[in-house]
């Protein structure tokens, strides 16, 4: 099953702005589709019913099949700035809106022009959301690129996604940069702090969903550069994956340790990532 990864550009990277494609063993298989609506792609997510794959692009978001082809398309949506998408519990496709400080739930067609579903400016900057089983909602809140912002977990029950209530807030090495909720129910992030510094701590740090307890730490150990970590992704192993500067690092979920890089490839600037058949 190939992983995909979305190599950024972005004016604080200098990725190659397409989706990239790699084998089981993390050789480079190319780029995964050449069509030109693809810029500076961010977050991913399939609908396994359907066997889509649903891309944010710089100002649009597009449904590609297994083999690359564009097949869905909502046209321009202005000022789009996306981040992160999910699906989310009532089979909306939900992406983070890193400009308007919210999330938007687009119809699978995309052919509507979706809804916030949560106030804009919910948060300083988000980076990175997950819905559980109950369809509560977590999202984490970083440091944006001009400095601003805090470094916090807030949650939604799904009856209010209008008050958010503060899960993490006291954590003062976290820095969060992605979201995923965990087959246990858990959060996880991962997190460079400071954001940005040359000489950040890189860690993907997991937290309990009811108390925001700090549960468990995983680093890289040696085992990988890691280096501006990114998406986070489960893969059908069980095994953790993280996307990062120059490689996707994969973590043993179970046990808690670093099994090394998996993919490595120079100016990879990733963001997102995802096991897609083909």
């Amino acid at each position: 099953m190939p992983l995909l990864v979305t190599s950024a550009v972005g004016a604080n990277g200098n990725g190659y702005g397409v989706l990239l494609a790699f084998d089981h063993n993390g050789d480079p298989l190319g780029v995964f589709s050449a069509d030109s609506r693809i810029a500076d792609p961010r977050g991913l997510s399939s609908d396994p019913q359907q066997r889509l794959l649903f891309l944010n692009s710089a100002d649009r978001v597009l449904a590609l099949d297994a083999a690359g082809k564009v097949v869905r398309d909502t046209g321009v949506i202005a000022g789009l700035d996306p981040g992160g998408g999910v699906f989310g519990p009532d089979g909306r496709y939900c992406v983070g809106l890193r400009s308007t400080r919210t999330i938007l739930a687009l119809s699978p067609d995309l052919r509507t022009p979706g809804e916030h579903v949560l106030p804009a400016g919910i948060v300083p900057f988000p980076r990175g959301f997950g819905f559980d089983a109950t369809g509560r909602l977590f999202l984490a809140s970083g440091i944006g690129p001009n400095g601003q912002g805090d470094n916090a977990i807030v949650a939604f029950a799904p009856a209010d996604r209008a008050r958010p209530s503060l899960l993490v807030g006291h954590d003062p090495d976290l820095s969060p940069l992605d979201l995923i909720v965990a087959p246990n129910g858990n959060v996880i992030v991962s997190s460079e702090c400071p954001f940005g510094a040359p000489n950040a701590v890189t860690t993907l740090r997991e937290y309990d969903s009811e108390s925001g307890q700090l549960v468990r730490v995983f680093s890289a150990e040696g085992m990988a550069e890691f280096r501006k970590p990114r998406g986070l992704r489960f893969g059908p192993d069980g095994h953790l994956y993280c996307v990062a500067q120059d490689d996707v690092v994969a973590f043993d979920f179970a046990g808690g340790t670093c099994l090394g890089a998996v993919v490595q490839f120079p100016r990879l600037n990733g963001q997102a990532l995802i096991f897609f058949p083909r």
